[in-house]
């Protein structure tokens, strides 16, 4: 894990620009859409994520004996 996660955390967003680019290449005017799509997934993502920490702080700032 310790050399998995920045491999992960390089290879993934090259992966996907490199995705968009053959999107580009292959359909042209479609990429629009695949971008359209990569926004969506960021900003369910990002919602998540940020759900996620609000509820943890809430539950260490009403039970601070469980952190």
């Amino acid at each position: 894990m310790k050399i998995a996660k920045p491999i992960l955390l390089v290879t993934t967003p090259l992966g996907v620009i490199e995705g968009v680019y053959e999107c580009y290449k292959l359909a042209g005017g479609l990429v629009f859409i695949m971008l359209a799509m990569l926004t969506v997934m960021t900003c369910a993502a990002a919602t998540v994520v940020s759900v996620v920490r609000r509820e943890e702080a809430d539950a260490r700032k009403t039970q601070p004996w469980k952190s």
